[in-house]
């Protein structure tokens, strides 16, 4: 069979032919239809994440949509793993999967369930979230930026803003449900005072970007604050903008903030497994928009390596 083959951590994988899946005992073999190229594989093919090793070659891929034997659609999340999901056929462990509708697009579900994951998992497993309460997406212009904004509204979010760079015209995320829009590409001066009244009250965000953006945003935010009792819960889910942030000490003493991380590891597997049949009803029924482009597994290697946007998640078809 054919897969999409790292060898080296700073080229992009290629096409190349590899050993059928060996599954275990638990684990069964399912023909893979679907397979998305989220940031999370890029970040586990040139090894710059947390979780990887220095083991190659390697078949990235964390997630995706295959057919079981019997004919019937899976979602399926891998463990950590050499062998992933951008082959033509995978062993994965039924325990990490959810069937599918008849009817489901394997392409939608692929490209969706990642980034809306993130922040899914993050309001209902992650910290104590409650219809009502207000949520800042920072890194909106992203695709996962984008899912947490409409992922927030579903889940009960009584005010939403969103935060990123690139959002001159804001009309596109208000469709999407944000109530306010911060563009981080205007004038330094209109950022700050943009991100002072709208995080002044607000109770949680959702951080995407982190690295220097997100110390800016606590600058801005925290003399703002109406009330410091007010719990302002900091979920750091990325790092586009840098893996560290010089958070300014004064933010940790001079309002009631807590920064918690979401992502493997902080959350319990079983949580997010958990959490998985619920998100992908949401998916199935149509409740989210999403960007998604299949290209072919076999152009991998253009895939890869083309300018990225932050519109269309890009899904790789065996």
């Amino acid at each position: 069979m054919h897969a999409a083959v790292v060898t080296a951590f700073d080229q992009a994988p290629s096409y190349q032919e590899v050993a059928e899946p060996q599954p275990a005992a638990h684990e069964t073999v399912v023909e893979v239809l679907a397979a998305g190229l989220h940031p999370r594989v890029r970040s586990q093919a040139d090894g710059s994440h947390y979780t990887s090793t220095d083991e190659l070659p390697l078949v990235p891929g964390i997630d995706g949509v295959g057919r079981r034997e019997d004919g019937t659609l899976t979602y399926f999340v891998l463990p950590d793993t050499r062998h992933g999901a951008m082959a033509e056929r995978v062993a994965i462990d039924p325990r990490r999967s959810v069937p599918l509708p008849d009817g489901t697009d394997p392409v939608l579900v692929a490209a969706a369930m990642n980034p809306a994951m993130s922040s899914w998992v993050a309001l209902r497993r992650r910290i104590e979230f409650r219809a009502g309460r207000s949520v800042l997406v920072l890194g909106a212009g992203g695709n996962a930026g984008r899912l947490a904004v409409q992922v927030a509204k579903h889940l009960g979010a009584a005010r939403v803003v969103a935060v990123g760079r690139g959002l001159r015209d804001p009309q596109p995320l208000l469709t999407l449900g944000a109530d306010e829009v911060v563009d981080l590409g205007a004038r330094p001066e209109t950022v700050a005072s943009g991100l002072a009244a709208t995080g002044r009250d607000v109770d949680v965000v959702l951080d995407y970007l982190w690295g220097r953006p997100a110390a800016d945003a606590l600058r801005a935010i925290v003399p703002a604050r109406v009330d410091d009792d007010q719990l302002l819960t900091w979920v750091q889910i990325g790092s586009v903008a840098g893996p560290d942030a010089p958070v300014p000490s004064a933010a940790l003493r001079a309002t009631r903030l807590q920064i918690v991380g979401s992502g493997q590891g902080s959350i319990p597997a079983r949580d997010i497994l958990a959490e998985l049949p619920a998100l992908v009803t949401q998916i199935c029924a149509g409740g989210l928009d999403i960007g998604a482009r299949s290209v072919p597994l076999s152009a991998v290697t253009d895939a890869w390596t083309a300018p990225r946007t932050t519109q269309d998640r890009l899904v790789l078809v065996p």
